[in-house]
């Protein structure tokens, strides 16, 4: 299982990566394992502000569908439209290709709440 150092992790299992003022969400390697195949994935809140640990989305697996957490608060400025057609991209390259949106960062504080790939690998005891 993978745990890139340079992102940021949720205890729901999402991870960011920021460049510049934009932040860059997906689901983590546990987290796509543990859902199984991913057939849909669900963003109503394109172009709106979300807030930090809210629910934007949802990703649908063969046996579950499950909601996607918010790591800040910011706007939803993108979603991976290679997803709309190809979901499984998720299960096979969670932190590169399979990234589900981009959000604004509105409070880089925010950022250091969220946990290290080490604190990260500790709460889902790896």
């Amino acid at each position: 299982m993978q745990f890139p150092e340079q992102l940021r992790y949720t205890k729901e299992h999402e991870w960011i990566k920021v460049e510049g003022n934009v932040g860059i969400i997906g689901i983590t390697d546990f987290a796509q394992k543990e859902l199984g195949d991913i057939v849909y994935v669900d963003i109503p809140t394109m172009g709106e502000k979300v807030d930090r640990d809210s629910v934007f989305g949802t990703i649908e697996a063969v046996k579950t569908v499950s909601d996607i957490f918010s790591p800040i608060t910011g706007k939803i400025l993108e979603f991976n439209a290679s997803l709309d057609g190809s979901p499984e991209k998720i299960n096979q390259d969670p932190y590169g290709e399979g990234w589900i949106v981009k959000i604004s960062v509105d409070h880089p504080d925010e950022l250091n709440s969220l946990l290290s790939a080490e604190e990260y690998k500790s709460t889902i005891n790896i």
